[in-house]
């Protein structure tokens, strides 16, 4: 039998920039950034006092509170975001061929904070005192579950957790369903929320956090830069529709783009830093062009990992120049991150629309606060204008923690 055709049929955001994919691109074109002071917590004892926070998000618009309390800040995000992408794609929210419908959703660590609740009040009270629905609630699995709960989808679910590289390996992944029959939708993408003292502690005790930009959030955020100081700490959820492209145009169902390749690897180098030579994140694009049965001259875009740590940016062009020899100055780069700032497993996700956008539009958003060039990253990062030009295909990387690499290859659709 042969592979069927992966498309993207729907898109739900929930950002730092704003709650729908469409504000999340004007954003983004606009080159404002979404990092602002901690609001969540106090944060004057911590080095780092900023984050991308989502400041206009209610989740009783688009679930009943009652059960909006029963779910974390993270799983609000995911419910969110996927019943807009459902409505964007114009499914009606009960799946009509539930076991034909798929769940392929990630998360890096949301969730995580519902233990510490837990932890602290067994402490301090007795486990007596422990609300039952504490560990289901903190569960990395418990997005997935609840989306195939409230939209009835029934085959294949799947949770991935690789830190950084969730949102884009989730996608592949949904892809593969797709591409072997197994399903013939596919809701997809990541979530995070864990703007909490115990997490910007630990990323401060990495010394991963910015510092010196408290008084300036929105300059934080510099990829490529030769000032860059650490990620900015985000929260979110990006949420896509894949459909089997047979599927899709018997309902009539508008196509965004196509998913043509994907692939993942393992540095097997260092929990936290990455391997210098860049050879797990090169594998990965070049295993996803392969997937893709596309050659590295096709590449019209690539929106970079581009977290704004020093050695992140200077490993992801390490390896871009490794795979695409004197072809990598040519081909233009951006990191959406520069203005949303890192929000982990839902990064990746928020990338690949922003990828969509940018094939669908033929616009390619900025890298923003690129002010100092680092000679070190010399290549075309689209700094602080967006830029027009003919993007057929666009690569979309995502390396993380762990040494987990994530590449997507997305495609102009071709009737």
């Amino acid at each position: 039998m042969s592979q069927a055709r992966a498309v993207i049929t729907g898109m739900g955001a929930i950002t730092s920039l704003g709650c729908s994919p469409q504000r999340l691109w004007d954003g983004l074109l606009a080159g404002r950034s979404g990092v602002r002071r901690i609001t969540q917590f106090d944060p004057n004892d911590f080095p780092c006092q900023i984050a991308g926070e989502v400041t206009d998000f209610d989740p009783s618009d688009y679930m009943e509170k009652k059960s909006a309390r029963r779910m974390p800040r993270s799983s609000q995000f995911a419910m969110a975001a996927t019943l807009q992408a459902i409505q964007d794609a114009g499914l009606p929210e009960t799946m009509p061929e539930p076991e034909r419908t798929g769940v392929v959703f990630g998360t890096a660590i949301a969730g995580i904070e519902q233990f510490d609740i837990g932890v602290q009040i067994m402490r301090k009270e007795g486990y007596r005192r422990v609300n039952p629905f504490i560990m289901p609630s903190g569960i990395p699995n418990l997005p997935a579950f609840l989306i195939s709960k409230e939209f009835r989808c029934l085959g294949p679910n799947t949770t991935i957790t690789t830190a950084c590289a969730t949102g884009t390996q989730a996608i592949g992944e949904a892809s593969e369903l797709i591409r072997s029959r197994r399903a013939d939708i596919v809701l997809t993408g990541g979530t995070e929320s864990v703007i909490h003292d115990f997490a910007i502690g630990g990323f401060c005790a990495m010394r991963a956090l910015p510092t010196s930009y408290n008084d300036h959030p929105e300059r934080a955020s510099r990829p490529f830069d030769a000032d860059r100081e650490g990620f900015v700490f985000s929260e979110g959820s990006g949420v896509l529709v894949v459909e089997e492209l047979e599927h899709a145009l018997s309902r009539g169902a508008r196509i965004y783009a196509e998913v043509i390749g994907h692939a993942s690897s393992g540095d097997g180098y260092h929990i936290a830093a990455p391997d210098p030579e860049a050879r797990g994140p090169a594998r990965t694009m070049r295993w996803a062009l392969e997937d893709a049965g596309i050659s590295v001259d096709a590449v019209d875009y690539i929106n970079a990992h581009g977290t704004s740590t020093s050695l992140n940016d200077l490993t992801e062009t390490t390896a871009i120049k490794s795979l695409f020899g004197e072809r990598a100055y040519q081909i233009p780069i951006s990191s959406t991150k520069s203005m949303i700032g890192h929000a982990m497993g839902a990064a990746g996700a928020l990338e690949a629309i922003a990828c969509t956008f940018t094939i669908q539009h033929g616009i390619i958003h900025p890298t923003i606060n690129y002010e100092n060039p680092d000679p070190e990253c010399d290549l075309d990062y689209v700094p602080n204008q967006p830029r027009e030009a003919k993007i057929d295909i666009a690569l979309s990387n995502s390396f993380g923690l762990g040494g987990q690499n994530a590449c997507l290859v997305l495609r102009k659709y071709i009737g």
